[in-house]
């Protein structure tokens, strides 16, 4: 019932708002209930801009709705606010049914003025230091987007056309940062989303799961690695979460906005999270139209991929019964812990608490504030897994030069060796801004200390697109590139810090809290404070 209102209503968010007709806020389905009733049905779809689609199913073919609903909303508008956006003329990267006619040459330039080469002072106001920070970092996904797709690009040093999933998520949620701020336009930031999920409605998936890379132009997958070229639902997971905070933000009545949630929608229907338990009481990583599940990596926790269960679960369609959390996810080796490490009690994951990223990705939406389970109190969980990586830093058992209170944080980055998984149990002496500042919430003061040393190292660290990907303080290694899944967080969680924007906007998604229901989550009744 709950996908009916969204393929059958004008505007898919009307049935949640609080002055929807009391009989649709009655006729929702309750948490727990396994929602037998989303069946396939004709429907007669009321078009955005006046035309009626009809006798559409909801198990169609999987791009027609998208392709159909996308040209609509190329044709909506001719006086496109931007030159560079709007119908391609050129008819470039025409290849097949795989590309969009929304290509541009060149992104538009976020209007802050002039860039921040010299870097940041470390000695001006934290508010200044943090605009500063979230505006640079913020042109990685704005102005180095890729030109076709507008998605976000793996890296800054290698494979231009190549676009991340994951990484295009994190980025939407930054973008939305930035309209909020007043870094971008509003109308700037709905065009470039629109010809990003027009792009991804006409990419290539693999039972509605997107792969972990895709050619920017084509749309078509890259492998990952030799038996990774399909579907990747963790990846899927972290761009589901962008999107459905881009369906929230923009819910004006204006026809582009209403566009974009159709289209948006879509894509969140069409995601089979129940295939990917492979028919077990397991949530599976990849498959691969080519090599089936033969990478057999079912998903335990504890880790970055919380966010994967807790979206399978809000499904209207293919989603996931709760035993495939309670005994896929929750019966990880890793997963409960309870003992102290570093003088911290850590309620979940290895002793030495792994890579800060697993505290940031599957929280850039979900609020971590008063959330809890059965098995912890997650916004106790992160400050506890934030604490005792800066912990480890601080007592530098590996002995590197330069680590201290104010120079520490160890997650997934480039590295002298290559892209490494840094932790306190893999200490390699290589620390990644992203660790810390995307720990804002979490250690505020102490977040702030890095920042400011982080700054004080000059242009060596900053550069076009903020600071640069990670660096050894011991060897003066410093990386020359710029990850997406490493810059995203820096915005997005230094953004939740100051005003819990992204976690407002995910967790208002009314499907999102059904799902959170139905595995068992609730709200302590007082809220975690974030420092404004």
């Amino acid at each position: 019932m709950l996908l009916n209102y969204f393929q059958t209503d004008t505007d898919p968010i009307a049935p949640f708002e609080s002055n929807a007709p009391q009989s649709l806020q009655e006729r929702l389905p309750l948490a727990g209930d396994r929602c037998s009733h989303f069946s396939s049905r004709q429907v007669q779809r009321t078009d955005p801009f006046g035309d009626i689609s009809k006798g559409q199913t909801l198990l169609s073919t999987p791009h027609c709705r998208l392709r159909y609903t996308a040209s609509r909303a190329l044709r909506a508008d001719r006086n496109w606010p931007s030159p560079d956006q709007g119908p391609n003329p050129s008819g470039r990267g025409s290849g097949g049914a795989h590309v969009v006619p929304v290509a541009i040459e060149k992104p538009p330039r976020i209007f802050i003025g002039r860039k921040h080469y010299d870097g940041p002072r470390p000695d001006e106001a934290l508010a200044e230091l943090l605009n500063t920070v979230q505006r640079q970092t913020l042109r990685f996904f704005w102005e180095f987007g890729h030109p076709t797709s507008g998605l976000a690009r793996e890296r800054s040093n290698t494979t231009p056309h190549v676009v991340t999933t994951g990484g295009s998520g994190f980025g939407i949620m930054a973008i939305l940062a930035g309209v909020e701020r007043g870094w971008i336009g509003r109308r700037a930031a709905l065009d470039r989303l629109i010809k990003m999920v027009c792009f991804l409605g006409q990419a290539e998936r693999h039972h509605g799961a997107f792969p972990h890379w895709m050619d920017g132009d084509s749309g078509r997958t890259i492998p990952f690695s030799q038996l990774d070229d399909g579907g990747d639902i963790v990846e899927t997971a972290y761009l589901m979460v962008g999107l459905l905070s881009a369906r929230q933000y923009f819910r004006g009545p204006d026809a582009k906005e209403r566009v974009l949630r159709s289209l948006i929608n879509a894509l969140w229907s069409e995601v089979e999270w129940d295939w990917y338990t492979r028919g077990s009481e397991a949530l599976v990583w990849h498959w691969s139209p080519v090599h089936g599940w033969a990478m057999d990596l079912p998903i335990h926790g504890w880790n970055e991929c919380l966010i994967a269960f807790i979206l399978a679960a809000s499904a209207a369609r293919h989603s996931i019964e709760p035993d495939v959390y309670h005994r896929g996810w929750a019966a990880g080796r890793a997963f409960a812990n309870g003992r102290s490490i570093e003088g911290v009690r850590l309620p979940l994951g290895p002793d030495h608490g792994g890579p800060l990223f697993f505290s940031h990705y599957s929280f850039l939406g979900l609020d971590p504030r008063a959330l809890r389970d059965r098995y912890a109190d997650y916004w106790h969980q992160n400050v506890a897994y934030t604490h005792i990586n800066r912990t480890h830093c601080v007592r530098n058992p590996g002995k590197f030069d330069g680590y201290g209170a104010d120079c520490w944080g160890l997650t997934a980055s480039d590295s002298i060796d290559g892209y490494v998984a840094h932790a306190p149990d893999r200490d390699l002496g290589v620390i990644t801004p992203s660790g810390a500042l995307g720990s804002f919430p979490y250690a505020p003061a102490e977040c702030e200390l890095a920042l400011r040393h982080f700054a004080s190292r000059g242009d060596r660290l900053w550069g076009e697109y903020g600071f640069r990907d990670a660096f050894s303080p011991s060897t003066g290694w410093c990386a020359d590139s710029y990850l997406a899944i490493d810059q995203g967080p820096i915005v997005v969680m230094i953004e939740n810090y100051r005003s819990g924007l992204l976690w407002r906007l995910f967790m208002s998604c009314p499907e999102i809290q059904i799902g959170l229901a139905r595995l068992g989550f609730s709200r302590r009744p007082k809220a975690a404070a974030a420092t404004s």
